[in-house]
């Protein structure tokens, strides 16, 4: 808050000061140091420049970042994707579902985020050297029964040729510095033209097909390439029935995978964010199988389908993977959710000494479809590994629980 003290002290100065001191302009500030204000008086600090503050002030040039804006589209069947923004420079948004006033403590934003029941939105702004901002609110009123289909991508192409995967929905990584694993592939993004990228031989596309195809080149000896969508920054969700059909390649050295990171890993990293593998599959193992599996801190539990002796299972043939999400559980399935092959529960981790379970932090996860190439877990390709590979998708659907 300003002092009433204004730029013209004659003007403004109060009457009980002696004439001295009205005589004197805040603008110089050669003006007598060691001047003593009338024990009377309110104390006043005059800075250089003519500035002053009382003592109850903020600071003189503290400014309040801009209200978070809250938006929302609509999903499927009622449900909603809620989005938030801030004006300010560099801020942070940190919201609350439950109505409560949010703090720096509070869920950090990092992406939109699927709302399926009735909840009041509450979002603050924190930017360095800004006061926090003002609350926004905005209630959603939302009844979706379980079992609803609330968001999907059927991996359509409207255009009658192949097309770019949905770009509000899907980004990429891109690169290709061993993923942490040692893996062979560069991973490139859509109409990519950089070596060994080539946006004539793209990685993935959804095509006439109505399929997602993500495709694993060699385009020269011991140069590997592929594609990695995700939905990180698009697309988030916590909670729910999610699936895909798929059909897998095999082939030594091949690594497709679908799974889920937390939004959060861009401030607490991996393994603290949590990853939920609703499939992996790797090479082309006799008898077949694929795994669902958790990593979090201290955390990493696996277990692969099939299980028990006598079941078959071809993974190059169609199939739907899915998770089932509540709180304090994780469940995989294979074609039916009511073949679950792998129960995970964060109140029976006994296995694993100082695990903390990541998946009930209320940050949300983001969606990943990927062919690897190579890795400690695969190996390296051979001579038999077919190129170009193709991880086939046709469609990704989330349900309400």
């Amino acid at each position: 808050m300003k002092s009433d003290v204004q730029r013209n002290p004659q003007n403004n100065l109060p009457g009980r000061w002696p004439a001295a001191f009205a005589a004197c302009r805040l603008t110089l500030c050669s003006c007598l140091a060691g001047l003593v204000l009338l024990i009377a008086a309110p104390a006043f600090v005059l800075a250089c420049g003519g500035s002053a503050t009382g003592g109850s002030g903020d600071g003189g040039g503290t400014t309040q970042a801009a209200m978070p804006a809250i938006s929302a589209s609509p999903a499927q069947n009622g449900a909603q994707i809620v989005s938030l923004a801030d004006s300010t420079s560099g801020a942070t948004i940190y919201y609350t579902l439950d109505g409560s006033v949010p703090s720096s403590s509070s869920i950090e934003y990092f992406a939109p985020f699927l709302v399926d029941s009735s909840v009041t939105v509450k979002a603050i702004a924190a930017a360095s050297g800004d006061a926090t901002s003002a609350v926004a609110s905005q209630s959603f009123s939302v009844s979706v029964p379980s079992g609803t289909l609330v968001w999907s991508d059927e991996f359509s192409s409207p255009t009658g040729a192949n097309a770019q995967p949905d770009p509000h929905t899907w980004t990429y990584d891109t690169g290709g510095d061993g993923w942490g694993n040692q893996e062979l592939e560069t991973y490139c993004a859509w109409d990519s033209s950089s070596s060994p990228c080539s946006a004539s031989s793209p990685n993935s596309w959804v095509g006439t097909d109505g399929y997602l195809h993500i495709v694993a080149q060699q385009p020269a000896s011991g140069i590997y390439t592929s594609a990695r969508l995700k939905t990180q920054g698009r697309f988030s969700f916590t909670y729910g029935r999610i699936e895909a059909r798929m059909r897998i390649p095999e082939g030594q050295g091949l690594w497709p995978a679908f799974w889920l990171l937390g939004n959060n890993i861009a401030t607490v990293n991996w393994p603290a964010c949590g990853e939920q593998d609703i499939m992996e599959h790797i090479n082309a193992p006799v008898p077949d199988w694929v795994a669902g599996s958790i990593h979090g801190a201290s955390l990493n539990m696996s277990e692969r389908f099939p299980g028990a002796a006598g079941q078959t299972f071809a993974a190059s043939g169609w199939h739907t993977y899915g998770m089932i999400w509540t709180k304090g559980s994780i469940s995989y399935y294979v074609d039916s959710p009511s073949n679950v092959y792998a129960a995970y529960s964060s109140s029976n981790l006994s296995s694993q000494p100082g695990a903390v379970w990541p998946f009930d932090s209320g940050s949300g996860a983001f969606i990943i479809l990927n062919l690897a190439v190579g890795g400690n877990w695969p190996g390296s390709p051979n001579s038999a590994t077919p190129f170009p590979s193709q991880l086939l998708v046709d469609y990704v659907r989330l349900y309400t629980n």
